[in-house]
């Protein structure tokens, strides 16, 4: 396992700035966000994904997943009240196909990034609509962007969160074995996992194998708000000693939206913390977190 940093958590500066700033803090890898104020889907065509890229060449930075769980950027002012809206379970098809056109440019944009995975959320529960009849919404709308990312080479992890469609274990697996895509898989927040009152040990345990990417970020009393690595109650030695057990090799990405007016303070913290509690889950040592396996 390696570290990686989420740009959610530079969003005062630029994506390239932010790729440039975790390369030189020792991260080995970036998620991207594919969200205002990092990325459009005109960037395509007017030259900033370009400047994303060379960016990423320059540093050599890998990119361990693009975030399109696109909290902002489709909505008119935001944050409003339809964050994580148009979503990809909503019960209008007209809405769900904003969503979905939004989901294939980024998921063009990652592939071009060179990323493995993307990461989609499921949105709110509709206030009117029954929460089983959103599922099933959003299980045929992941099937379509499963074949499409299977195409450009690409894996979807559902990211369950707390207060969304999608919050617990449970209703990840049930997608999985609704959609049945080997493309689909969970995007792992273990924060989130914590929050919803599961034992983080155990979903590792129970998506074994299904698990493209993993945000972490501390959590205290089980409240929905992303610490500072060593600032709650996460046990990440145990984390990490079981996503080890699991067979799991690929990111740990840390998640600090809350954290973009002290970016870099955060992002140094974050690594200290973490590469320790690799080392102590590994019981070798390691040189920093770049080079944590």
């Amino acid at each position: 396992m390696k570290l990686a940093y989420a740009s959610n958590g530079f969003t005062l500066v630029s994506l390239p700035d932010a790729i440039h700033a975790l390369s030189r803090l020792g991260y080995a890898g970036v998620e991207l966000l594919a969200d205002a104020p990092h990325w459009a889907p005109e960037d395509a065509s007017n030259g900033r994904e370009d400047n994303v890229l060379a960016a990423l060449r320059e540093t050599g930075l890998a990119v361990s997943n693009v975030n399109v769980n696109t909290a902002v950027g489709l909505s008119a002012t935001p944050p409003a009240d339809g964050t994580f809206e148009p979503s990809l379970g909503h019960s209008d098809p007209a809405v769900r196909a904003r969503r979905m056109d939004y989901t294939r440019a980024a998921m063009r944009f990652a592939a071009r990034a060179g990323a493995r995975c993307v990461s989609v959320a499921s949105g709110r529960v509709e206030r009117d609509v029954p929460p089983e009849v959103g599922r099933e919404h959003l299980a045929e709308s992941l099937r379509a962007l499963c074949v499409d990312a299977d195409a450009l080479g690409l894996r979807v992890g559902i990211e369950a969160e707390p207060a969304l469609l999608v919050e617990r274990t449970d209703e990840l697996l049930w997608l999985f074995d609704r959609v049945r895509h080997p493309a689909l898989g969970a995007n792992l927040d273990l924060g989130h996992v914590l929050c919803a009152g599961e034992d983080p040990v155990r979903a590792i345990e129970r998506l074994q194998g299904r698990i493209w990417n993993v945000h972490v970020e501390d959590i205290r009393d089980r409240k929905h708000f992303h610490r500072v690595p060593g600032e709650g109650d996460v046990d990440f030695v145990s984390l990490f000693r079981a996503l080890r057990s699991t067979g799991y090799a690929g990111f740990v990405t840390v998640e600090l939206y809350t954290c973009a007016d002290r970016a870099e303070a955060a992002a140094t913290r974050s690594l200290e913390v973490l590469a320790a509690a690799m080392r102590e889950a590994r019981g070798e040592a390691a040189v920093d977190g770049s080079q944590v396996t």
